[in-house]
């Protein structure tokens, strides 16, 4: 029996799974890194033990000190969570070596599937449906498009898609580089890039008595760098034949590695509905939450009664019941190459609805940091229907407020009612395509409004009559004033707005139009054309951030005069985000001349990798990027000197 369980994780997961052990009477401890020392899932945890450091390869990747840490805690039971050393089959041996019990599948099962080409072989043994794998030093124009992925690990990382046969060379070596530095394993694979695929799952629970449910069908195919976005269960559009093989697959796929506990099986479903096998995650999915609300389960729950040596508690799966969506909310600017953002998160408030659940490892003043993954929170909504859920889902979302640095919130709406994901029109290409219309400018007049209310609630900070109630304003007569003006700078676009009003004896009255219905320091309505509109402002330092109905607005409060010295050199190519230089281009030295849009950084941030291109062709005039350098957002990485700057002979 299970007294004390430590979660080898962080964030979200750690937190999920504290809640599970609270419901069950188990106490809890968690492993932190210095960068990790006040995050949420540390206060929820009835003990917690410091790993020294901040990188994951010094802190979480540890499973020395993890296991010590739980040894040194009293546990007697390890968690893996996902990620880190999830699916580490060395980490589960020492788990087990220390006397302590592994929440996990039997290492022998994360040792087969680690390796996705080891895998692909038990796979084709016992009959499961797969892509033929192309030697990439015989790959011909033919095979094109090809798929480069890594043997080992996941997450996107180590994968390329090439489409000419001249760039296979380079994208073989850029994807094992890769590999490498994620997963310590160089290998590298390639299959058929098949176009418009759909990647369907099959969530597995196994038992050690032989029992092995499967339990529906998700659909991810929503991704953006090969990593998920919005996930559903069931997949949609599937019938019930093609179901059958899905979960037949899967349960062989288990029974072929004596699996046991919690576990996935992905595959590839073709525009024809052929099915084929990726990969099986052994391990609880960041995506499970659907499986549980469709299924009523707390697969979590069972995984712990399973470690314990327990039988599933029937030998069918409950009846699933309902439509489950889940929306991975990120600190990322997709407009811009989907950007990690860092930074304070001043406000994380998704409202609560029946059918609405919220995952996070975050809360309000907690610091969004560069070492770990960018995922704030997943949101999933349960109703009786698709298309009732994602309703729920899309509207949760538009109406939470989130202060801090850029997210992919206003992605995720407009995702969910895109018309081929509200037909279930899915496939991985989703995001290729749609990309730039789920990411437009915003609506020049609602941020230009926006800036006004923040002018007026800021002016109604500054100058608020005394009294419990807002100041109210009227259509009566005015006294014409000088104009105050209050500039703002919108983000992530840049667009900047001066927002004009004279004051009155009456109140504020706007250059461009606008009734002021209300105004106080936090709430302003104004009415424009007959329609009342209300926006809620927040104020933290410099920036203020607006709310309404349909729409969120972060503006820059800008001085009065723009600062001389606020300028960069011509050419100079800065660090989008806070991270590590991992690699420069092969031969790159100042002197080197170099072709507009040519590869020249590679940056790693947030678990993801970031090129840093020339602006244009000339001459790279400084260099100051070297491999293992860790540098902040903004900083100098190199000067490339456009060639038609050069001087004439």
């Amino acid at each position: 029996m299970i007294r004390s369980l430590l979660v080898a994780n962080r964030g979200e997961i750690a937190c999920r799974i504290f809640r599970t052990c609270r419901a069950l009477g188990i106490a809890t401890v968690a492993v932190y890194s210095d960068a990790d020392a006040d995050a949420l899932h540390v206060r929820e945890a009835d003990t917690a033990v410091r790993l020294p450091g901040a990188a994951p390869a010094d802190t979480y990747l540890r499973g020395d000190l993890v296991v010590r840490a739980a040894l040194a805690a009293g546990a007697d039971a390890v968690h893996p969570g996902y990620g880190f050393l999830s699916e580490n089959a060395g980490f589960a041996r020492a788990v087990q070596d220390a006397g302590l019990l592994w929440v996990g599948p039997p290492a022998k099962a994360i040792e087969l599937m680690a390796s996705k080409t080891r895998a692909k072989g038990l796979m084709a043994a016992a009959g499961v449906p797969l892509l033929a794998p192309v030697d990439p030093e015989r790959a011909t124009a033919d095979d094109l498009p090809l798929l480069l992925k890594a043997a080992a690990g996941g997450g996107g990382r180590g994968m390329r898609i090439v489409r000419e046969l001249t760039e296979l060379p380079a994208e073989l070596t850029a994807a094992s580089a890769e590999a490498a530095s994620a997963f310590g394993d160089g290998e590298v694979f390639a299959e058929p890039y098949v176009e418009r695929g759909r990647h369907v799952e099959v969530q597995v629970m196994a038992d050690e008595h032989g029992g092995v449910w499967a339990l529906g069908t998700r659909d991810c195919s929503l991704q953006r760098r090969h990593q998920k976005v919005v996930e559903e269960a069931p997949a949609p559009g599937l019938d019930d034949a093609l179901q059958g093989r899905l979960h037949d697959a899967a349960v062989a796929a288990a029974q072929a590695v004596g699996y046991r506990g919690a576990g996935t099986v992905e595959f590839l479903l073709t525009a024809d509905g052929r099915p084929y096998f990726l990969e099986m995650n052994t391990r609880l999915q960041v995506e499970h939450p659907v499986t549980e609300a469709v299924f009523g389960l707390d697969l979590v729950a069972l995984q712990l009664r399973i470690a314990e040596g327990e039988p599933l508690p029937t030998t069918a799966p409950p009846a699933p019941h309902g439509h489950a969506v889940e929306a991975r909310l990120y600190a990322e600017d997709p407009a811009h190459d989907w950007q990690p953002q860092t930074g304070e998160l001043h406000t994380l408030d998704v409202p609560s609805a029946p059918g609405l659940r919220l995952d996070t490892g975050y809360t309000d003043g907690d610091t969004i940091g560069v070492h770990y993954d960018p995922m704030l929170a997943k949101v999933v909504a349960h109703a009786p229907t698709r298309t009732e859920a994602v309703r729920l889902l899309a509207r949760a979302l538009e109406r939470a407020r989130i202060h801090g640095p850029v997210t992919n919130r206003e992605l995720l709406v407009r995702s969910l009612r895109h018309p081929d994901f509200l037909a279930a029109r899915l496939d991985t290409g989703f995001y290729d395509r749609h990309l730039d219309a789920l990411t437009p400018a915003p609506d020049e007049a609602e941020s230009r409004r926006a800036a006004l209310a923040a002018a007026l609630a800021d002016a109604a900070a500054r100058q608020h009559a005394p009294g419990p109630g807002p100041a109210r304003f009227g259509a009566w007569r005015n006294i014409s004033s000088q104009p105050r003006t209050k500039r703002y700078r919108a983000e992530p676009d840049g667009t900047e707005h001066e927002a004009a009003y004279r004051t009155t004896r009456t109140g504020p009255v706007p250059e461009t139009g606008e009734r002021v219905i209300a105004a106080r320091p936090g709430r302003v309505t104004l009415e424009t054309g007959g329609i009342t509109r209300h926006f809620d402002i927040a104020v933290h330092g410099v920036k203020a951030y607006v709310d309404t109905a349909t729409g969120s607005y972060t503006l820059t409060a800008l001085p009065r005069f723009t600062d001389p010295t606020d300028r960069t050199e011509p050419g100079s190519l800065l660090a989008p985000m806070p991270g590590t230089v991992v690699r420069v281009a092969d031969g790159l030295t100042e002197g080197s001349s170099v072709e507009a849009g040519q590869p020249l950084i590679w940056l790693e941030a947030m678990k993801m990798e970031h090129r840093i291109l020339a602006p244009a062709a000339g001459t790279l005039t400084a260099l100051h990027a070297a491999p293992g350098r860790q540098v902040e957002v903004g900083a100098l990485l190199a000067v490339v000197q456009d060639v038609q700057e050069e001087p004439k002979q």
